[in-house]
């Protein structure tokens, strides 16, 4: 592999603003960390605004990897577009958790997080490194998502 993959790789984790469930967070910080990979975990109850604001303290970091359990994440991202448009926010954005309230989440669910610009909605925390994996080889790839 090329230069990239000697170096450590930086993620910026947090739990989306009106969301204060930790535990999978803590357990993904953990994980990501034992593997050699260096968080910075802003923890929970985090606004677009503080996720620009550690990118732009990291910007080495090769993705924002937002949690959300309680379904609001939808709204808790509404800012996002703005700070995509003033490029603070000129990562992949990948969100995963529980993403909707009350039923499974469904396609038109997906769709308007993505509409707002998020590149990967993960349903599933297994297909995390997957997709941490792509990161690796080409982040354009995470785009298509």
């Amino acid at each position: 592999m090329g230069e990239k993959s000697n170096t450590r790789r930086t993620f910026i984790l947090g739990v989306a603003e009106s969301d204060c469930h930790v535990v999978a967070n803590r357990l993904i910080a953990a994980s990501l960390r034992d593997d050699g990979f260096d968080v910075i975990n802003l923890g929970s109850c985090t606004s677009v605004a503080d996720f620009a604001a550690a990118f732009a303290a990291h910007p080495e970091a090769e993705a924002v990897l937002i949690g959300s359990i309680n379904g609001h994440a939808f709204d808790d991202l509404a800012d996002l577009p703005a700070m995509r448009a003033q490029g603070l926010l000129d990562c992949p954005i990948v969100v995963g958790g529980r993403l909707s309230v009350g039923r499974d989440l469904s396609d038109e669910h997906v769709q308007r997080l993505h509409d707002l610009g998020v590149d990967v909605v993960c349903t599933d925390a297994a297909d995390l490194y997957r997709v941490l994996d792509l990161l690796r080889e080409d982040a354009s790839m995470v785009q298509a998502g």
